[in-house]
């Protein structure tokens, strides 16, 4: 059923749960917020500013209609990198960047403000820093909570949803190596010349926010991926309770499978392998946490493929009968955008996490 007849008949509009970090959440996200239900989109009215100047109005849902009443995205909060890894080591605080990322997508529109998030200083001291991981880092200190600084700042950038960090422990990310190293940190062990075997969080008992578990609990729909397999997706497993949550949820769990396997972190790697080494990582549930998984199956062009294949990376294998072994329903099309890199198309991906997450909530409905 296409989504605009699903949209048509259903019986209530969705709580979305968005689980990930790096480009791949940010990319989804961006998809997901043209749906959403905001006060100025019900009632179709203009805004002004706070010189009294009307600004147009608030561009409408597509076709298919506004069917998100709520959005919520985890991020996962162990980059030690850049910026964000600079802010870390100074001022003691979580890192902002993935946040800051998150926070720019669904953002009600990608211009002065968020243009002014995501600049960059590109002399002194402050070389290298975003004006957004400052942002974020001085109203941390102020408020004295990372996740409050993070809902304050969505606020000012008219965020279409809630950002959530995985937890609020500043946690270091560590990995057994397949050499029997143990390699401390995220740039070290992205760094790595070896395959990860397990990962783990230091301190172990990270806890994640409450709200995060209550948004988990009441998801229609919720979403793991796009990104990187250990760094981005795995890292919020490992914050107790997160799997708990996932294996309990009533709603539709669909893991968003990359498009390329990813040096030092999935190489070689099936759609179904990059699930079990999720899996193996949860905890040992015995309930699974995913219905389903959306694996592309679109075309990508020889050029690109060729610019991949130099880095040794390719194509993520679609072994659909290997993701059916493991419980998990394949759902196959063409996600891709390609422009300078590869990405998922934010429409296309947006268009078919929301067909499933409607098709359970009408087939629910209809019973």
């Amino acid at each position: 059923m296409s989504l605009r007849k699903l949209t048509e008949s259903k019986e209530k509009d969705l709580r979305v749960v968005a689980i990930g970090g790096g480009t791949g959440l940010s990319t989804l996200l961006r998809g997901l917020k043209r749906y959403v239900i905001t006060p100025e989109r019900r009632k179709g009215i203009r805004l002004e500013d706070s010189r009294g100047v009307v600004r147009p109005q608030v561009a409408p849902c597509p076709d298919a209609g506004c069917m998100i009443r709520e959005l919520s995205a985890v991020v996962t909060v162990t980059d030690d990198g850049g910026s964000s890894g600079r802010l870390r080591e100074d001022f003691k605080m979580l890192p902002p960047g993935d946040i800051r990322n998150c926070m720019v997508a669904l953002s009600e529109d990608e211009h002065l403000l968020s243009k002014l998030f995501q600049y960059r200083f590109e002399h002194g001291d402050l070389e290298g820093h975003s004006f957004g991981n400052l942002f974020v880092a001085a109203l941390s200190h102020i408020t004295g909570d990372f996740a409050q600084a993070v809902q304050m700042s969505s606020q000012i950038l008219a965020a279409r949803g809630k950002i959530f960090p995985s937890t609020n422990t500043n946690v270091t990310l560590a990995a057994d190596m397949d050499d029997g190293s143990l390699v401390r940190g995220e740039t070290n062990i992205t760094a790595s010349k070896h395959r990860i075997v397990e990962l783990r969080l230091e301190p172990e008992t990270a806890d994640p926010l409450p709200q995060t578990l209550e948004a988990i609990a009441n998801a229609d729909l919720i979403t793991l991926g796009p990104g990187s397999l250990y760094t981005s997706l795995i890292t919020n497993l490992l914050v107790r309770g997160i799997p708990e949550a996932l294996a309990a949820s009533r709603g539709t769990k669909v893991f968003v499978c990359n498009l390329m396997t990813q040096a030092n972190e999935s190489l070689g790697l099936t759609a179904s392998q990059h699930i079990e080494k999720i899996m193996q990582h949860a905890g040992g549930l015995n309930a699974p946490i995913f219905d389903y998984a959306l694996i592309n199956t679109g075309h990508i062009s020889p050029l690109r493929l060729e610019q991949y294949a130099r880095e040794g990376q390719q194509p993520i294998e679609a072994d659909l009968e290997g993701v059916r072994a493991l419980g998990v329903e394949p759902v196959t099309g063409n996600f891709v955008h390609e422009g300078d890199v590869l990405r998922h198309d934010y429409d296309l991906l947006a268009e078919g996490l929301l067909t499933l997450g409607l098709e359970r909530s009408v087939a629910v409905a209809g019973r």
